[in-house]
């Protein structure tokens, strides 16, 4: 029924914008109070944003540009934030919410998604999928932000449930955050009966993540998870693994304290020998290093050496690998002549 409606209206379209923008006008009215009148009205409105002039276009960008609630209240709070203060932003944000409407919501035809980089939405699409069309929610909106900076601030004050709330909105945006994903963890370890949920989201985050040290902090999450299930031997390794991610205090003192307590040493080898056993992944996902290096492939074949720069970086804080070290270099003094 939508797709029908959406067809006889773009079939009634011509070469006059100005026509256009009348009769479109017009089926909204028409259209109000049909079921599936929030879809239809949203695309008519995109229908709409094609016949505008690019003066006008840009008129509307810049008119938009400057008022932008979201990017407003997040630039006030974040040097609190940054500060180690979090009391003030959560009262900021505990007003600005109240009124917050919402937006960029999925209805009956369209999801709405904000990935970072083409990486993530690749990820999304091998391990999620999407259901419906996609939507992108554009870069001046940044709603996943708002929603992870408040669930994140809600945490901190133990408000579990609605902290629980706010970053699940904020997974619903992004499914394959590992950051976000990592801290609904958190609610997990200290406000669920069983620490059931956070093992399987912490692999979950385990799979998507391409950051170092967000592969740590999985290993340390599954670590914590074994300490809790009294097998030492395992949360041990996983330890011990996690610091070939990132040198983490908080891993240190936990393998020494394992260690002291219970007279268990493991090498390298052992850990990983260790972990393979209990089918759980062993550092950065295949297919992640894998598309990695098609964009590499990708855009340098294309001369965007940013692009294809920000990628090495990527392949090498996984890699540690020398020859991808060297290509970098070899980039920046190319882009520095």
């Amino acid at each position: 029924m939508y797709e029908e409606i959406i067809k006889e209206i773009k079939s009634n379209l011509g070469s006059n914008k100005d026509l256009n923008r009348q009769y479109l006008s017009s089926q909204i009215e028409v259209y109000k109070d049909h079921p599936y009148s929030k879809e239809i009205i949203r695309e008519i409105s995109r229908l709409m944003w094609d016949c505008l002039s690019e003066d006008e276009k840009q008129e509307f960008i810049e008119i938009s540009s400057k008022e932008n609630p979201i990017m407003d209240i997040l630039n006030d709070i974040y040097p609190d934030i940054e500060n180690g203060n979090y009391e003030t932003p959560l009262d900021k944000l505990d007003d600005f919410m109240q009124t917050f409407p919402d937006m960029f919501e999925d209805d009956a035809v369209s999801e709405y998604h904000y990935f970072t980089n083409p990486l993530e939405e690749l990820v999304f699409r091998k391990y999620i999928g999407l259901k419906k069309e996609l939507r992108y929610i554009p870069d001046n909106e940044p709603l996943l932000d708002l929603y992870y900076v408040y669930g994140f601030l809600l945490l901190e004050s133990q408000r579990y449930d609605k902290a629980e709330e706010y970053l699940k909105k904020a997974i619903k945006i992004n499914p394959v955050s590992a950051r976000i994903i990592l801290e609904l963890t958190e609610i997990y370890k200290v406000h669920t009966y069983t620490l059931n949920e956070s093992f399987i989201r912490t692999c979950d985050a385990l799979k998507y993540a391409y950051y170092p040290q967000d592969i740590a902090r999985c290993y340390r999450n599954l670590g914590y998870y074994y300490v809790e299930e009294n097998d030492m031997k395992t949360a041990l390794a996983l330890y011990i693994f996690s610091m070939e991610y990132e040198a983490s205090p908080l891993a240190y003192a936990e393998i020494k304290f394992i260690q002291s307590k219970n007279d268990i040493s493991l090498s390298l080898k052992e850990s990983i020998d260790i972990i393979k056993s209990k089918n759980i992944q062993l550092g950065v996902n295949p297919f992640i290093l894998e598309t990695i290096d098609e964009f590499i492939k990708e855009y340098g074949e294309n001369k965007l050496y940013n692009q294809m720069l920000y990628f090495m970086e990527l392949k090498f804080d996984l890699t540690d690998d020398a020859e991808t070290l060297e290509k970098i270099n070899e980039i920046r003094k190319g882009l520095q002549n």
